[in-house]
């Protein structure tokens, strides 16, 4: 439901030329109505789920599937590049 690893130098490019997203640390529940890929620029983030959860931070290429429904924990404040489908 969820990936998690390092970016190639082309994903992280990619990346770059799409929108960017900010949070405060905070909790909230969240669904994905489409797949979501992100790159996360700064803060820490640990997501929840029905099956098992999911740590990233700072550097990670993030996959969340299409139809996951989830909880958010932002523990550091974070930002991040994202891009649907």
């Amino acid at each position: 439901m969820i990936t998690v690893r390092k970016p190639t130098p082309e994903e992280v490019l990619e990346m770059q030329a799409k929108p960017t997203w900010s949070c405060e640390a905070s909790q909230f529940k969240w669904s994905y109505n489409d797949s979501e890929t992100c790159l996360i620029i700064k803060g820490r983030v640990k997501v929840t789920y029905d099956g098992g959860s999911a740590e990233f931070g700072e550097g990670d290429l993030v996959v969340f599937a299409k139809g996951l429904q989830c909880e958010w924990h932002v523990i550091e404040d974070v930002e991040k590049y994202y891009k649907f489908g």
